[in-house]
Parts: structure tokens; sequence; C-alpha cells
């Protein structure tokens, strides 16, 4: 027996067609806003998780702002402790340089030159004086640059001869003259260890 379909098939197809596309329609759509309502929740963890550590940045930076405060203040105070322990440094040695300055014009200056004044003013020191001869004044000048570790720059400024009446009354033909040498600040002594090494070595030789 042939059984034959007289409804309109064609009809009922579109619209199981159309059915299935609203229906995968609406999947799709439920699909897109699970997927941006996910994404939405991550990029909120997300943001919420680095203004966290924005936050913590900025609570470490001004925290170590203050500790480079601190740290500048205590450099600041370790200068002027510094500067303060060189004043009195220069202090102390510039209240015991008129002692070294007439200890070493005393022993520099060679026999037959007279000193008769000194001024000192900063680290320049004048000198006026008499000599027997031109070369005792050329002595005490080299004496000054070369043996005295107080003394450097010695400058003659004015040499002239004279005729002085000495307590004998006699007439005498000196050299009045007239100088300029500065102060310095010996050099520290080398270490003793230094030293003490060259004899340990010596000894060594020796005994092998």
């Amino acid at each position: 027996m042939i059984l034959i379909n007289l409804l309109p098939h064609r009809e009922e197809k579109r619209r199981q067609r159309k059915r299935a596309f609203f229906a995968g329609l609406g999947a799709s759509a439920v699909a897109g806003v699970a997927i941006v309502g996910l994404w939405y929740t991550v990029l909120q963890q997300m943001t919420a998780a680095q203004n966290s550590r924005n936050e913590f940045l900025v609570a470490e930076i001004k925290r170590l702002e203050a500790q480079i405060k601190d740290i500048a203040t205590l450099r600041a105070e370790i200068e002027a402790l510094k500067a303060r322990q060189k004043a009195v440094e220069d202090l102390q040695t510039d209240r015991n340089t008129p002692v070294h300055l007439l200890n070493e014009l005393v022993k520099q200056a060679p026999e037959g030159v007279y000193l008769t004044a000194i001024r000192q003013r900063g680290r320049v020191v004048s000198v006026n004086g008499i000599a027997q001869t031109n070369e005792r004044v050329s002595e005490l000048l080299r004496n000054a640059l070369y043996n005295s570790p107080w003394l450097e720059r010695p400058e003659l400024v004015e040499i002239k001869a004279s005729n002085v009446t000495t307590a004998t009354r006699d007439q005498r033909r000196l050299f009045e003259f007239s100088m300029r040498v500065s102060i310095k600040r010996p050099q520290a002594p080398a270490p003793a260890p230094a030293a003490s090494a060259a004899p340990a070595k010596a000894a060594v030789a020796k005994s092998s």
C-alpha cells in the first residue's frame, strides 16, 4: 500500500530551520553574554590585583623616600661633623704654627744672619733681617726651600748694603734684606709596618 503525504512539508521544514536558527542564535547570545561576564570578572580581578600592587609600590616608595631623607640628613650631619673636626684640627695646628715658625727660622738661619722683624699674614710670613754677606742670605733661602718641613716658596724681596754701628762704635758693612716665605703643614709620616718589613725580609734572607 502506498502512503502519500499531502501535508505542506516544505513549510514545515522551513519552520523547523527557523526554529533551529533562532535556537542557535539564542544559544550563541547566551554563550556570548557568559563569555563577556566571565571576561569582565577576570578583568575586575586583574584590576584589583594591579591596584593592590600599585598601592604596595606607592607605600614602599614613600617608605624609601623617608629613608632617603634620613640618609641625606645623616650625610649632612656627617659632613658637618667632619667640617667641625677639620676646623678643630686646623685651629690646633694653627695654634702651634708660631712655635714651629720661630723654631724653623732659627734652625734654618745660618751663622751671620740676624732676624730683626717677623710678620705673618695668613700662610705668608714676611721676614726682615741683617746678614754679613749676600751668600748668607742665599743660604737662608736654600735652607728654607730644601731643608724645612714647615717652610716653602721662599722669595727674596729686597737686599741692600748698609753701614751699621756696632756696640763698640765700629762701622761695619752689612746687608739688610727682606724676604717672604709660606708656611706649609708637614706631611704625615709613612706607616711603620712598611719600614719594619725590610728588616724582617733581611733576617729571612740571612737565615736562608
